[in-house]
């Protein structure tokens, strides 16, 4: 009994969070935007490669709309063969989601709502997979349903269960692994190391980022047994070796194609100051609970950010205090050892690396399973006024992340998508006047762009894609002419040669310049 309520109540409460959260995940699967990351997942997973793509747009001419979708959709002209060689090319991604999403495609097409279903169909493993852990550490299922009622109705966790990257895997893959390893280390059989072992593999084959998770376990392992019983140190040594092994093809890919990996994460080198290091740190939590997108004023933010920076700092004491070092050491390095591997280095040698909400995931889950057993901790106290003011903190807890889910669900852009945020507001400039023509010139990120953009685009619009230093033949029947991230040069040769007014248009935020050709 918690509060003097019959325990089905508190069973009802969070199978009513867990149903909103999996509607969360399904409604409107296709209405955000189709940005840059995901649209070179489809590119991949259909068997092209980007440079494979970019040699064919940029000799074309002008090129419709429907060309650009060419590639991002199955044809009986590639096979898992071609998607494999995609694949190989840019190693940084392994290719478990990427190979699964292939053979969903296969059944249910490659439209927007295809594609991003299948990472909210993996999410919902999530839930017993966080379950699971919770009993692992707590032994008690209250934790592990207000987990799920945590996780359900996040704002994070909403937003990548709807994109059509890796990300739902990895959080399947963290909970599998955490739990297979503290149930190894309490049975000590063979057959759950095993167990451990292939949650390993799944996970390396999942994110490059998986080895860190191993790494803090392992660290667990040597803290927890090394003074007690050396077999159980032992049993994860062996149990990573065989995940090594496993890995060991794709291992020897990522060292061969080392450039191509520097050269594509290249951005996470660019130095950020440190005020603006710490804003997104403290944007990464409030994500995580609350999340009502870029407009919230400043002083809302900052409030929002020290009650949760309050709140998980007192979970994570209350955690320490009354729980035994075998539970409160696990939660505590699934928390920081993924935040100081992503952190430290940004602080010592620059760059952005932590900048990225996503990579977080991990400390994010340490922190959901800390403030749910803050939660159960409290609901579970003798004075009732007590009992009263924390399930009223609660309350204003998950109600500001259902809040956040509704606005994420009915909006058509998010800060998540990063490279292409402004994409509908610019195909709205696009459609109001057709037949319009957009000019671009080709990098690596411009390709990306304009097959998200395609996405929103009718049939009017043309693209011409021009490679330095040629100069376009521009159709005089477009009724107007833009372009969209030129070159420097390519500007000059068009104001040159064409005796061109070249204006950015006055809209914030997009990335649009429109041509007018004095004749």
């Amino acid at each position: 009994m918690l509060n003097n309520l019959p325990k089905s109540w508190w069973q009802l409460a969070i199978a009513f969070l867990l149903i909103l959260g999996i509607f969360f995940r399904f409604v409107n699967l296709d209405n955000k935007v189709y940005w840059h990351d995901e649209v070179y997942t489809s590119m991949r997973v259909s068997g092209y490669s980007g440079y494979e793509v970019g040699q064919q747009v940029f000799h074309t001419g002008i090129i419709e709309v429907e060309d650009l979708q060419n590639y991002q959709r199955l044809s009986p002209d590639k096979g898992l063969q071609d998607t494999l060689e995609a694949l190989i090319e840019h190693p940084e991604h392994p290719p478990l989601y990427y190979l699964l999403l292939r053979g969903w495609m296969q059944l249910f097409g490659s439209s927007v709502t295809a594609v991003r279903s299948l990472s909210a169909v993996i999410s919902l493993l999530a839930f017993p997979g966080l379950y699971w852990l919770c009993w692992e550490l707590f032994r008690t299922p209250l934790v592990g349903g207000i987990a799920i009622a945590l996780f359900s109705v996040s704002p994070f966790h909403v937003l990548y269960a709807q994109e059509a990257r890796q990300y739902s895997l990895w959080t399947v893959t963290i909970l599998l692994s955490s739990a297979a390893l503290l149930r190894a280390l309490r049975l000590a059989t063979a057959n759950s190391w095993r167990i451990y072992a292939a949650t390993l593999v799944l996970g390396f084959y999942t994110i490059l980022f998986f080895p860190i998770v191993a790494f803090s376990q392992g660290i667990y392992v040597i803290l927890t047994e090394a003074f007690r019983r050396n077999q159980m140190v032992k049993a994860y040594l062996q149990a990573v070796l065989i995940g090594v092994l496993a890995f060991t093809p794709w291992l020897l890919l990522l060292v061969t194609n080392w450039w191509i990996v520097s050269l594509v994460t290249s951005w996470i080198n660019d130095p950020r100051p440190l005020s603006a290091l710490i804003q997104y740190w403290g944007l990464h939590l409030n994500r995580l609970f609350i999340d009502f997108g870029w407009d919230v004023p400043y002083a809302y933010s900052a409030f929002i950010l020290s009650f949760l920076a309050l709140l998980v700092i007192y979970a994570i004491y209350v955690l320490c205090r009354t729980s035994p070092p075998r539970v409160w050491l696990f939660v505590i390095l699934l928390v920081s050892v993924m935040a100081i591997a992503l952190m430290l280095p940004d602080l010592i040698l620059g760059g952005q690396r932590s900048v990225s909400t996503r990579y977080f995931l991990p400390c994010f889950l340490g922190i959901q399973i800390a403030v749910a057993y803050l939660f159960y901790h409290k609901f579970t106290q003798v004075n009732p006024l007590k009992r009263k003011i924390w399930q009223a903190i609660a309350l204003i807890l998950i109600t500001s992340s259902i809040i956040s889910c509704t606005l994420i669900s009915q909006a058509d852009t998010w800060w998540n998508k990063v490279v292409g945020y402004n994409n509908r507001n610019l195909a709205r400039i696009l459609n109001q006047t057709p037949p319009s023509l957009v000019i671009t010139s080709p990098s690596y990120p411009t390709l990306g762009r304009i097959v998200s953009l395609s996405y929103l685009l009718n049939s009017q619009v043309k693209f011409q894609m021009v490679l330095d230093p040629d100069i376009p033949a521009i159709d005089t029947s477009f009724s107007k002419v833009f372009l969209f991230y030129p070159s420097p040069s390519l500007v000059q040769r068009l104001q040159h040669e064409y005796n061109a007014k070249i204006e950015p248009l006055n809209t914030d935020g997009i990335p649009l310049l429109q041509v007018t050709i004095n004749k």
